[in-house]
């Protein structure tokens, strides 16, 4: 009897750890632009929103352009715990990146890019 209680056991903590890793990470669930979204005009409007809420005080947004340099983007006062919101200006034709450095209040770092064009 000890023996199957342990068998069954083992299924439900590794649920359970895995089920805890899962949950440590910020993860993006929606972007703004999109990825791979064509945009047309010099201006745009960043909108990450992720699975848990982010601290924006110790979190980054950078913007990647075409010519490969690349710009700090400030970070808007948060409108939900779990989005950041900023504003990509005087943007050029070409291909962009959005690079952004998430901390989560759980204490984990999350990193992940958003690519983009413009026309």
């Amino acid at each position: 009897m000890t023996y199957r209680l342990y068998a069954l056991s083992i299924p439900l903590l590794l649920l359970l750890a895995v089920a805890h890793i899962a949950d440590a990470h910020a993860i993006l669930l929606s972007a703004t632009p999109g990825i791979g979204n064509v945009l047309h005009g010099s201006e745009a409007p960043i909108k990450l929103r992720f699975n848990l809420r982010v601290d924006a005080k110790r979190s980054r947004l950078m913007l990647i352009a075409p010519d490969g340099s690349r710009k700090t983007l400030e970070i808007d006062n948060q409108p939900s715990p779990d989005t950041l919101t900023s504003q990509a200006k005087n943007l050029k034709s070409g291909p962009y990146l959005i690079q952004w450095q998430v901390l989560a209040n759980d204490g984990h770092i999350t990193r992940g890019e958003v690519s983009f064009r413009v026309q």
